[in-house]
């Protein structure tokens, strides 16, 4: 809840922390002073609130303020994600894919739920003439198989063996120069005040270029991810034009994030195809 002047002095103490470490994520650096200002409490209800975030590893006070941790898992390979949840991947796969029509641009970012949806767009015969930009190895042979049909175009760059995926230096040139129809990036995490955030550091600055290139922008994020703030900031929600996501997402995070002028669509993998959830 907020007071008249659109600030936070009702929060309950848990919704407070998880705001601050939504902000430290966002931000980086933020200082005691600035976060009671933002809360409209006192110093020293914030000082309380970050001593007890600190204890618990979800952020780290340093002199003058405090930062956000490094990431409290290591980043996984895709190997390791591509098993993980992945009828609702492959459910995001087929909605993002209904999204794309024929002779349009589309900008694809690296990742496990973005690798299916390229095996959607490949099972797509009814498209012809789509050309797909992409950082991602595993996304340009996923559309390989349609390379009658498609257009596809890997940005160049510098590999990353984690995620097949290419990145600075020189990853971002090809993205600076087209006007997409639509981009579709993937994430670590979708939360209300921290946005859109990511594990890996390399990565973020080519899912930014990725998102301006696009006239439409879209976020495809399993349910594990969607009130999650992980490392590092890609972009705020109101950034983005939609979030699909899937069924095991948590209703209140959705719910917030349609509170912040979003579009949230959650996606239910059904046996005879896909079934959209209505808001509630």
């Amino acid at each position: 809840m907020t007071d008249a002047t659109g600030g936070a002095a009702e929060l309950t103490a848990t919704e407070r922390r998880r705001r601050i470490v939504a902000s430290v994520a966002e931000q980086g650096f933020v200082t005691i002073s600035d976060l009671a200002d933002r809360f409209h409490v006192s110093v020293v209800t914030v000082r309380s609130d970050v001593d007890r975030l600190a204890e618990r590893g979800d952020l780290r006070r340093i002199r003058g303020g405090v930062m956000a941790t490094s990431p409290s898992q290591p980043e996984r390979s895709f190997e390791e994600t591509a098993t993980t949840h992945s009828a609702e991947k492959a459910a995001l796969g087929r909605s993002a894919a209904a999204l794309v029509r024929s002779g349009s641009t589309v900008v694809l970012d690296v990742g496990t739920t973005t690798t299916a949806v390229a095996g959607a767009l490949c099972r797509r015969t009814d498209l012809t003439g789509v050309t797909v930009v992409t950082n991602g190895l595993t996304i340009a042979a996923e559309l390989e198989p349609a390379s009658e049909r498609f257009t596809v175009m890997l940005t160049g760059g510098t590999l990353r063996r984690m995620q097949h995926s290419l990145v600075d230096p020189m990853g971002g040139l090809l993205l600076e120069r087209i006007h997409a129809d639509l981009a579709i990036i993937g994430c670590n995490g979708v939360d209300p005040e921290a946005g859109v955030t990511n594990v890996n550091l390399p990565e973020v600055a080519m899912k930014q270029r990725m998102l301006a290139a696009g006239r439409r922008r879209v976020v495809v994020a399993d349910g594990s991810k969607i009130g999650v703030v992980s490392v590092a900031h890609v972009c705020a929600v109101d950034d983005v034009d939609l979030v699909l996501t899937g069924a095991s997402a948590p209703p209140e995070a959705v719910e917030q994030l349609r509170g912040h002028d979003v579009e949230v669509e959650v996606v239910d993998a059904a046996p005879d195809g896909i079934r959209v959830l209505a808001p509630s």
